[in-house]
Formats: C-alpha cells, sequence, structure tokens
C-alpha cells in the first residue's frame, strides 16, 4: 500500500495544481454559458426549466445538482466543480498505477491538465471533461479485469461505461465499440465477464436518455433523427478535422469556424500529439513489459476512436468534444516524452523549453477565454437588470434571442415560436402576455416578430456576438397571485408545430 501510494504522489500533486489554477484563474467573476444554463435550469429552484433539446443527456445536471440547490451563486457550482474536477483527475489516473509507471501518470496528468480547453471546462457545467474521466477509468478497468478478472475491476468498467453513458450516449457507443471490438480481437481479452460489463454499463446510464426518447418523441430512431437535425445533419464532413485545428485559438464553438486561422501558433502542440504518441508506442514496444504495451496501445486506439465522430461525422468544432480523445493519447505521448527526457540533459532541456512555449501560448487561450467569459456575464448581468428595472419580473416569459441566459438570471420561462425549441406561438405568447410579463429580444439587423410589433421597444447594452441588442416589452396590466396558469411555466412534454 506504501508503495503504491508514494507512486501516486506525482499525480496527485497535477490533479491539486489543475484544481488551484481553475480556482484562481477561472473561478472568479465566470457566468454560465447558454449550454450551462440549460444543464442547471432542470435542477434549479431559481428559474424554470429551459428547453431541454434531444442531444442532451442529463448526466451534467445531476452532477450539478448539490451545488445548484444550494445556491444560485455561479461562483458556488464553479468551485464546487472545480474540487470534484481535480479529484475526478487523479482517480482517473490512479485507476491506472498498476498498469504504467508512476512517471507516465505524471506527465500524462500535466499534459492534459496543462490544456487550456482542460482547465476552463473543470469547473463548468459541461459533461465532455467528465466523459474523458470516464472513458480513462473504463479503458484501465478494462486491463486490469482482462489481466486479472478481478469483480472489482469489472465493476469499475461497468461503473465507468454507465457514467459516461449517463453523460453522453453517443460516446459511449463509441466507446463500447473499440473496447468490444478489441475483446474480440485480442485472444486473450475474449471474455464473456468483459463485453457483458460493457453492455450493461451502457444500457443503465443510456436508460434514461431511452426512456425520455420514447416518451418525448417517439422512439429512439425519431430521437436521433431529431438530434442529427439540431446538430445540423450528421454525415461526412472531413472539413471538421481543420475546424477542430482552428478552434484551438480559444473559440468555444465554432459553426461554422470559417478559413481563417486567427492564432496558428495556439495549433502547434496539434501536430507534436500524433509524433509523441508514436515515440510512446515505439517504446513500448522495444522495452516495455507486455502490460503496459498493452495498455498504451488500447489508450491510443480507444482514443482515436472517440475523436472520430468530432473530427470527421459532424458540421461543426467545439474543442472540448475532443477531451476523451485527448486524456487517452496523452498516455502514449507520455510515455514518449518520458522516454526522450531519459535520453540526456540536453534533450531534457528542449523538452523543457517546449513545454514552456506551450503553457504561455495556452494560457494566454486561457486567459482571453476567460475574460470573454467575465464580459458575458456582466453584459447579460446589465440586460437583466435593465429588464428588472422595467418590471420584467417572475412569473414572467422571455422570448427571442439569447433568451435562455437571459431568462435564467431573471427567474423567468424561455420560450420560442420558431427554431429547435420552439414551443408555443406567437398567438400563445400574446395571450400569455395578459397575465404575465413578457418581453422579445431581438438583436440589431433582425427583424421585430409581427406578434411584437406594438410592444415597447426597450434599448439594451450589447451583447457579445450579437451587437446591438433591444426588447420589446408587452403592456403589463396588473397582476395578481391568483389566477395564474403555473403549467405555462415548462415546455411540453412533446415537440409542436410552429405556429404563427
Amino acid at each position: 500500500m506504501a508503495f503504491a501510494l508514494r507512486g501516486l504522489r506525482g499525480p496527485a500533486v497535477v490533479a491539486l495544481a489543475y484544481t488551484l489554477v481553475q480556482l484562481a484563474v477561472v473561478v472568479p467573476g465566470t457566468g454560465l454559458g447558454w449550454d450551462e444554463t440549460v444543464y442547471v435550469s432542470q435542477v434549479s429552484p431559481h428559474a424554470p426549466a429551459a428547453f431541454f433539446s434531444a442531444p442532451r443527456a442529463r448526466g451534467i445536471t445531476y452532477l450539478v445538482a448539490p451545488a445548484v440547490l444550494l445556491s444560485s451563486d455561479p461562483a458556488v457550482l464553479r468551485g464546487y466543480l472545480a474540487v470534484l474536477s481535480g479529484a475526478g483527475l487523479f482517480l482517473s489516473l490512479a485507476v491506472w498505477r498498476p498498469l504504467l509507471p508512476a512517471r507516465v501518470l505524471t506527465v500524462a496528468g500535466a499534459l492534459f491538465a496543462g490544456l487550456w480547453v482542460t482547465v476552463l471546462y473543470g469547473p463548468q457545467a459541461m459533461p465532455n471533461l467528465w466523459v474523458a474521466y470516464g472513458v480513462l477509468i473504463a479503458v484501465g478497468c478494462f486491463l486490469r479485469a482482462a489481466a486479472t478478472g478481478s469483480r472489482g475491476a469489472l465493476a469499475g468498467l461497468a461503473a465507468a461505461v454507465c457514467g459516461v453513458a449517463l453523460m453522453r450516449p453517443p460516446d459511449a457507443l463509441w466507446l463500447v465499440f473499440a473496447l468490444g471490438v478489441s475483446a474480440l480481437v485480442v485472444r486473450r481479452w475474449r471474455q464473456p465477464a468483459l463485453l457483458v460489463a460493457l453492455a450493461a454499463g451502457a444500457l443503465l446510464g443510456a436508460a434514461e436518455w431511452l426512456v425520455e426518447a420514447q416518451l418525448r418523441y417517439g422512439g429512439v430512431v425519431p430521437r436521433l433523427r431529431r438530434a442529427s437535425e439540431i446538430q445540423g445533419d450528421l454525415g461526412w464532413y472531413p472539413g471538421a478535422l481543420l475546424d477542430q485545428l482552428h478552434a484551438l485559438d480559444g473559440r468555444t464553438l465554432c459553426r461554422p469556424c470559417g478559413p481563417e486561422w486567427r492564432w496558428p501558433a495556439t495549433g502547434f502542440w496539434w501536430f507534436l500529439v500524433p509524433l509523441a504518441v508514436a515515440a510512446g508506442l515505439a517504446v513500448a514496444v522495444r522495452r516495455a513489459a507486455p502490460a503496459a504495451r498493452e495498455a498504451l496501445v488500447l489508450a491510443a486506439v480507444t482514443g482515436g476512436v472517440l475523436a472520430v465522430p468530432y473530427l470527421f461525422l459532424i458540421g461543426y468544432a467545439a474543442p472540448r468534444f475532443l477531451l476523451p480523445a485527448y486524456v487517452l493519447l496523452a498516455l502514449p505521448a507520455a510515455a514518449g516524452v518520458a522516454a526522450l527526457a531519459a535520453r540526456g540533459p540536453v534533450l531534457l532541456g528542449a523538452l523543457a523549453c517546449v513545454a514552456l512555449g506551450h503553457l504561455a501560448v495556452q494560457y494566454s487561450v486561457l486567459d482571453a477565454a476567460v475574460d470573454r467569459s467575465r464580459a458575458t456575464r456582466a453584459a447579460f448581468t446589465r440586460v437583466a437588470d435593465r429588464l428588472r428595472a422595467e418590471g420584467v419580473r417572475p412569473p414572467c416569459v422571455i422570448s427571442g434571442h439569447e433568451a435562455v441566459r437571459v431568462a435564467y438570471r431573471l427567474g423567468c420561462s424561455s420560450r420560442q415560436v420558431g427554431g429547435h425549441d420552439h414551443s408555443l406561438t406567437g398567438r400563445a405568447l400574446r395571450a400569455a402576455a395578459r397575465q404575465r410579463p413578457v418581453a422579445v429580444l431581438v438583436a440589431e439587423g433582425h427583424p421585430v416578430p409581427a406578434y411584437a410589433r406594438d410592444w415597447r421597444r426597450l434599448p439594451l447594452d450589447p451583447l457579445p456576438g450579437l451587437g446591438a441588442y433591444r426588447a420589446h416589452v408587452a403592456p403589463m396590466p396588473p397582476f395578481s397571485s391568483t389566477g395564474v396558469n403555473t403549467t405555462f411555466e415548462r415546455p411540453p412534454r412533446t415537440v409542436p408545430r410552429v405556429g404563427d
């Protein structure tokens, strides 16, 4: 036990540093993004739940529920997730301690935790980082169960796959595919218990998503079809690889990225990853013990499989999508880096210089992303304060551009008359205005909806990405605490047709 603890000191230091950087750099002053607001609103007592679209799963909502129920302050949620993500990094690396040397795990943890996207999303209510931890634990438990038949490792494998499926069912499908095929190809891994653990974990984790698919969409296939429509029709998009490369300059979502690459230096490390992975696999083949060799090869293969849908099958890019691939590829890359560092002080010094330059670029990107988040939070706060001062208060309804984030800050419902989350007609929105405050948000250059043309125009402060901004506020009759239709607060369980 003492040896095992000593072997985990390096990963523990990396996980602690990762947590402290989040608490110091990302947590202070940052607000909830659009996706975060959707997830958080599902359990928040502060505001009605926002529309929950077909591609989403509720795993991250369950994870953030304790902090959200405790406080509506984003800093509380951010701090909670920062500590939890540091613990998750340590736990997922610790699973690999019997398989790989401590120095490789330490370097792998540092490589992964040193990326701006890993630090930025550590304290965010988004599922991708937790999928990364889940796949790292799943592959480690798979290898340990295959080698020893340990019931604990099998339970860990099923639990990790369950967690991934709970967060993002499609990622769990790719993970099960990679590990299932590996179990069938490698003779020593042809163990029914492994396949049972994979299937059981995936089905248990996806159960809620499957039930919701049946209740809300009429089945799994209609939900998948609807999810594909919302994501821009999934298919063959080889240009997504270039979009992901361009997004490394700090854009959290490229839809689309466009041909320009604003800061090419931010993608330099991408070209080093295949070289480091290849070096690590070459060293493993020549020198490593069979168990370590298998571990590094399976990590590289599974990481590559998990990257496929986001590099080739989706028409837009977000750096967070590749976190599960990055964390697995970090293991063979770390083995390659560690082998190069052991060749002498000259090469070690060169690697140190490259690492320092890499960190400087990563934290420059991180700093810019955090500044944008703080500016966005301040802008939305000003908009919400202005609307509140004009009498838009609960129970109220917000529609239009960026309705989700504004509504959440006001404690209002967010409802739309068009788009993917349309849930009522313009006529219904005008009818609602006779019972409660209603405002429609319109970005400059967009027409005022016909149903709101006679409503009071209220100029608002510009919002990041939308520029000039205004609200059209419905006339406000005297409201009473009785006679309000509280069922209006949540979108209907079925997706209605577009109305007028």
